[in-house]
């Protein structure tokens, strides 16, 4: 038997345009409610995008995202999968952060996604920057490096901006990867495209072993084939996956801070996602949607439809390891 208390409001119950919007129209919790030793998966919201080199604007995207999120029903049609059955999921708010320094918040996120792995909590999150990311797998990861499964149009293996800044939205996964947060030998990057400064960041990035799939590549061999060498290079051990929005193309995702054009469709999109079943995914986040770039709300849309393959992916990762 589901808990009622963990399900979704109906629309049947409470119009979709009515309420305060929650994800998915999950419960509402703070890590001090009474029943959070219940949760099994949180939903995040890291409201934060201080780390953006260019174009601002994703600090807005968890509040946009929870908005359109009362538009997600409670089955994935094509794999079955019906995540609010199979455990107890629950909005666990938002971090705070710190707008006018980069380094607390950094510190503020780790904190509480501390506070969630000891709880048992698996987290999936709603950026902001990608720079969101370094300070959660600095919580995840202390038993160890975890594989990653990036979907991106960018490496965001950089050194440093102007001048030595190691903190930006181009550097986190060459801190995870120097910090020991990340295995690169189990690290995947997928639909790396765009004009370039230059060739330092995949240098940099396959000498380490990190095997980086250009979309070129991923269109001449297709979702089936690529996806297949990804759930390899991770294989059975925890897995991170990381979702930057700007790996599908602006077409359909215009609202990001630094789009590239020759991606993929919002069905290619959801493809990748869905073929991650059986990765023994540990937390997963949706970053870098910018409303103020997309005017219509498409991307936050998009966005939110893409979190829910992610936390259907996570309710069968979660239940495996029972």
């Amino acid at each position: 038997m589901t808990d009622p208390f963990f399900q979704p409001v109906s629309a049947m119950e409470l119009a979709r345009f009515a309420g305060v919007p929650t994800f998915m129209r999950l419960p509402g919790m703070t890590l001090d409610h009474a029943r959070i030793a219940e949760v099994d998966i949180g939903l995040v919201g890291i409201p934060w995008d201080g780390g953006t080199t260019n174009r601002p604007g994703a600090r807005h995207g968890p509040r946009q995202l929870r908005d359109y999120s009362t538009m997600i029903r409670a089955m994935n049609p094509v794999t079955g999968v019906a995540p609010f059955a199979m455990m107890n999921c629950a909005d666990l708010g938002d971090v705070a952060p710190n707008p006018v320094d980069i380094e607390d918040t950094l510190n503020r996120v780790t904190s509480f996604y501390a506070d969630l792995t000891s709880r048992g909590i698996t987290p999936l999150t709603a950026g902001g920057d990608h720079l969101t990311t370094l300070p959660v797998l600095r919580a995840l990861a202390k038993s160890g490096p975890l594989g990653l499964i990036q979907f991106d149009s960018h490496t965001d293996l950089f050194d440093s901006y102007f001048g030595g800044h190691k903190f930006t939205h181009g550097t986190p996964f060459r801190r995870a990867v120097e910090e020991g947060l990340v295995d690169p030998k189990r690290f995947v990057q997928v639909g790396i495209r765009g004009t370039a400064y230059n060739t330092e960041d995949i240098e940099w990035g396959e000498a380490q072993g990190i095997r980086i799939i250009r979309i070129e590549e991923l269109f001449d061999r297709g979702i089936d084939a690529v996806m297949a060498e990804v759930r390899s290079i991770v294989g059975d051990a925890p897995t991170y996956c990381t979702y930057d929005i700007d790996f599908v193309d602006p077409t359909f995702a215009p609202g990001t801070g630094t789009p590239e054009i020759g991606g993929p469709n919002s069905f290619q999109a959801q493809q990748v996602i869905r073929q991650m079943a059986g990765v023994n995914l540990v937390g997963a986040d949706l970053v870098e949607v910018s409303p103020p770039f997309d005017a219509s709300g498409g991307t936050a849309w998009l966005g939110i439809s893409l979190m829910f393959e992610l936390l259907c992916v996570l309710a069968q990762a979660v239940e495996a390891r029972r």
